[in-house]
């Protein structure tokens, strides 16, 4: 039997989350993740959320910032919305019981303890120490947990959406497999929401989670929706180098606290590259690490906080601070060694300002959608802020939709052909083809491309996703065929894309076409699967 509701949301962080709140007062909400209900990207967001809440920063700074973070591809309105808007949800958030960090004014009063991280020229991340999304999420599940309407369902792994023909493309609802009792279930809503967050698994080095596997995405470019801007993967500048915490975040407030940037020998480099030095935007700092590692051919270059008064540090970054010292590794007295890691992508599901993909009733919000904030590269903490803001827009869109024009019960639903999938599938063949695409995408579609690169890449992952096809086409369904099979669909996407931008801007730097190209190329890349 179908379960029906009036609102699906796919994914449990802060986007997902701050719908499924939205929209319960309005109607019943299943909310499906494939993990636990806190384990979401959102959790592993160190740094905090930038919004503008002093008196000497404004709306207009922001604004700025962000765009020459997005080097020439932001869209003005989506910009102009999530900045506006921002210190009105942060509000909510602290109304709903999210503790941000404050600090005592010089007369005694308290306010927010504001941040600054790279490319912003204002303090004004918000921050819990450096927790800040385990801090949000926590708060938000204890919430949603509260609302009769919402029904959790953990561990369950939505496998395509539902659509329909008639006229527009629609949104049905989705096909959601049980891992444990090896059944998929039928949701059919008047709203789907993906929340479903990022792709960083596609790559061998990430500071992602074990579920950032794309799966919003592919989904939704399976059921014919737009999907834009692929090629502008963020690699997060430092994430610790150590064989016993491999890619741990370290993050980028530590540089806006004073950490410097230093190679084995202890010079600085930054100041060849950027005028804000250690401050520069992510995707140059990145670039500049690795060319800085290829000339040296060093595994790693450090990141000296042993200058910064140590009780500050430690309560500014206890989780950093922790961590390191788990691994041997005092922070207040040594060097940390880092590497950049794949981090955030910055396209996703072609959305406008309501979070509306081009599939009617369909919704995305979070790292899963496109919705021209971030541009040709993301500003350090606009990602919160864009999922809260979007999402809360997407669910007032989304309690208009009329309740019967979706769900009437002559429109019947097809069964998922849950009896083709019957033949054993090797787990170590899967783990093989996974880490095979790994390689691949870390290997010749990271942070330096060209096209030999990218077309040796674009082979080998067409030979991967083949093989995939052909394994889910008759293959038992497990969690980690599912989760290949989106892999290998959003790494082609990655790459089709890359090959696409005849140009060098934000995260996609070629050396077949080093320069900036605004005169052919100061648009999106659009991709939409041939049905």
């Amino acid at each position: 039997m179908p379960i029906d509701v009036e609102y699906l949301v796919l994914g449990s962080g802060i986007a997902g989350l701050t719908f499924a709140l939205r929209v319960s007062k309005f109607g019943k909400v299943a909310l499906v993740t494939k993990k636990s209900d806190t384990e979401s990207n959102t959790n592993y967001a160190q740094g905090g959320i930038a919004c503008v809440m002093s008196e000497d920063d404004s709306f207009d700074l922001h604004i700025l910032d962000t765009q020459i973070a997005g080097a020439g591809l932001c869209r003005k309105e989506a910009v102009e919305t999530i900045v506006r808007e921002g210190p009105s949800r942060v509000r909510e958030l602290v109304e709903l019981g999210v503790k941000f960090s404050t600090e005592k004014t010089p007369s005694g009063e308290e306010r927010f303890a504001l941040g600054r991280e790279g490319g912003h020229s204002k303090r004004r991340i918000l921050h819990a120490a450096d927790l800040t999304g385990r801090e949000i999420e926590r708060a938000l599940v204890v919430q949603v947990k509260k609302q009769e309407n919402i029904r959790i369902f953990e561990h369950e792994f939505a496998i395509d959406l539902i659509t329909e023909k008639n006229g527009n493309k629609t949104c049905l609802g989705a096909y959601v497999f049980d891992p444990e009792t090896e059944e998929v279930t039928v949701f059919r809503a008047k709203a789907t929401m993906l929340a479903t967050g990022g792709l960083g698994r596609v790559y061998l080095h990430t500071t992602n989670p074990e579920i950032a596997t794309g799966d919003g995405v592919a989904m939704a470019y399976r059921a014919g929706a737009k999907i834009a801007n692929m090629e502008f993967i963020q690699f997060h500048p430092t994430s610790l180098y150590h064989p016993d915490a491999r890619s741990f975040l370290i993050s980028e407030a530590v540089r806006g606290e004073g950490g410097v940037l230093r190679l084995r020998d202890g010079s600085t480099f930054m100041e060849k590259y950027h005028h804000m030095g250690c401050l520069a935007p992510r995707d140059i700092v990145a670039r500049a690490i690795d060319a800085e590692l290829k000339r040296s051919g060093d595994e790693c270059v450090y990141l000296d906080v042993t200058h910064l008064d140590p009780e500050k540090l430690k309560r500014r970054f206890p989780n950093i601070y922790e961590k390191c010292l788990s691994v041997g590794l005092d922070i207040t007295k040594e060097w940390i060694p880092i590497v950049p890691a794949a981090h955030y992508s910055c396209g996703g599901v072609l959305t406008d300002i309501y979070g509306r993909a081009s599939i009617d009733r369909l919704y995305a919000a979070g790292e899963v959608a496109c919705t021209g904030v971030h541009g040709a590269n993301r500003l350090a903490s606009n990602s919160l802020l864009e999922a809260l803001v979007f999402a809360h827009r997407a669910a007032d869109d989304a309690i208009g939709i009329p309740y019967n024009s979706v769900m009437d019960l002559d429109r019947e639903v097809a069964d998922f052909p849950r009896d083709v999938h019957s033949q054993y599938v090797s787990e170590k063949l899967i783990a093989e083809l996974t880490e095979q695409l790994r390689n691949v995408m870390w290997r010749d579609v990271g942070i330096v491309r060209t096209n030999d690169r990218l077309l040796k890449a674009q082979a080998e992952v067409r030979e991967i996703a083949n093989k995939v096809n052909e394994l889910y086409s008759t293959g038992r369904l497990t969690t980690s065929l599912l989760e290949l099979r989106n892999l290998a669909t959003v790494a082609e996407l990655i790459i089709k894309s890359a090959l696409m931008r005849k140009e060098s801007r934000g995260l996609h730097y070629n050396l077949d076409y080093p320069t900036l190209d605004d005169v052919n190329w100061k648009t999106e890349t659009i991709l939409v699967c041939d049905q």
